[in-house]
């Protein structure tokens, strides 16, 4: 799964060894992205088979490039599938952040990406006034029936995709995979997606830099994190210009457009992998002001936005994230 390619990538900063307890680093590849995860233990606990092991499991359920995953499987059935405990817990919350989103938030946004040209083949013709409503029909969590591991479908062409939370999801069960190993300091990344637990081998925080906008501040933003996620979307990285107009990929569900705003990215600190990922993808479609209304108001989310306001930057924060910026 490739989460959409506005995502900015953000770097882990090198780590130290410390005493007794010695980093220990595997890379690879996985849902068509890369992937790191730095540790500190006694000794090699963990293998690059068990966590490839691992996401291939979660590919089974949730990838829309495997014919025969469940989500696959979902999108050409008429009627309902049983899930596995991976897709049924990410819908599940899904369902959550769509209601507090005030609908923002949507996994049955497929048709409109493809319509807009950001699906497999792109656009000869920006779509009609008629087209998109016909669209529409066929969109919306409303149109959606989750009962207990029964996922149904109220109209039989509606399709999901839930590549704008399934990778936050997979660093999460990375996690907590580590975690029943027992280890306590570590880094996890996938795609840009990070959570990191603990502290790096010299007692201090994990420190990640935010890649800004080109034309923005030239210098990079480090936070100090321990025991949280982070990501970063933009609406700077995948869009195209099309008779004159640039087209975002992020789709507003509710009435079928790309989104037009200010926001050039925003950055998500969350407990949870799952939520930031989710999250993002909330606050670059939101107006600024509504942005961070909404993070002032729920628990334990914060947020760092770069917005255009004419032909300038500029930065806005929610209330508590100024607590993880590092300070010289």
């Amino acid at each position: 799964m490739i989460k959409s390619l506005s995502i900015i990538f953000l770097i882990a900063l090198g780590c130290s060894t410390y005493g007794q307890q010695p980093k220990f680093v595997i890379n690879g590849q996985a849902q068509g992205t890369s992937y790191g995860i730095q540790y500190y233990a006694p000794d090699s606990i963990v293998s690059k088979m068990e966590f490839d092991s691992i996401l291939a499991v979660i590919d089974r359920s949730m990838s829309l490039y495997d014919n025969q995953s469940l989500i696959s499987m979902f999108n050409r059935t008429e009627t309902h599938v049983e899930l596995d405990e991976h897709i049924s817990t990410v819908l599940k919350r899904a369902f959550d952040i769509h209601r507090i989103s005030e609908g923002v938030f949507d996994v049955t946004v497929m048709p409109l990406v493809g319509l807009w040209g950001f699906g497999p083949e792109r656009i000869k013709a920006l779509p009609q006034q008629q087209t998109i409503d016909s669209t529409l029909q066929f969109v919306g969590m409303d149109k959606l029936i989750l009962e207990e591991r029964v996922l149904k479908k109220k109209d039989s062409r509606l399709k999901i995709d839930l590549n704008g939370i399934a990778q936050g999801y997979s660093v999460d069960v990375l996690c907590d995979f580590i975690d029943d190993r027992g280890i306590g300091n570590y880094l996890v990344e996938l795609g840009g997606e990070i959570k990191v637990k603990g502290y790096k081998g010299d007692k201090r925080a994990f420190e990640v830099g935010i890649e800004r906008p080109s034309a923005s501040e030239d210098s990079t933003l480090i936070l100090q994190l321990t025991d949280r996620a982070v990501t970063t979307s933009g609406n700077y990285r995948r869009a195209f210009n099309f008779e004159g107009k640039r087209i975002h990929h992020h789709i507003d569900p509710r009435n079928g457009y790309p989104v037009q705003n200010s926001v050039a990215s925003v950055t998500v600190i969350a407990p949870t992998a799952m939520d930031a990922d989710a999250y993002d993808n909330v606050f670059v479609a939101l107006p600024v002001t509504e942005s961070l209304a909404l993070a002032n108001k729920l628990d334990d989310i914060e947020i760092y936005l770069v917005y255009k306001e004419g032909e300038q930057f500029k930065t806005a924060f929610s209330d508590g994230f100024s607590r993880y910026i590092k300070h010289n």
